[in-house]
């Protein structure tokens, strides 16, 4: 008898423990965003333009993974969006010249950290990019 009991308590144990998803594809919620790109001249003294920017990558990282899960592009305008996504954190990044010129890579990261709920459609603040 006490076997049994300690079996049961074990399968409703693995039941509820396993029904808790982790952040990632699956869900219904969705992050969007836009990014703008602010053009200077190589010296970054004169700024030429302001438009948005279209097929810039933009990356997402699932909760506290190394290396991000998913890569997309951007639209004409500017815009992206992570579909399908279980309530967790996540962060939403991008690369941007370096206008300080202190990075030797000459790249800049971008970065927004995200606490996603059930059904939630965030919307990000937009992201400037220099080029």
């Amino acid at each position: 008898m006490k076997s049994l009991v300690n079996k049961t308590i074990l399968a409703c144990f693995l039941i509820l423990t396993s029904c808790k998803k982790e952040p990632g594809i699956g869900g219904n919620s969705s992050i969007q965003g836009h990014i703008d790109v602010h053009h200077y001249n190589a010296s970054f003294s004169q700024l030429l333009g302001i438009y948005p920017a279209a097929d810039h990558y933009v990356y997402i990282v699932y909760g506290s993974h190394n290396g991000y899960d998913k890569r997309i592009k951007t639209d004409y305008d500017g815009n992206f969006e992570f579909n399908y996504l279980y309530p967790g954190d996540y962060s939403i990044y991008t690369y941007s010249l370096d206008s300080t010129g202190m990075i030797l890579s000459g790249q800049s990261v971008i970065k927004q950290d995200v606490h996603l709920g059930k059904k939630e459609a965030f919307q990000l603040q937009s992201f400037v990019v220099y080029e």
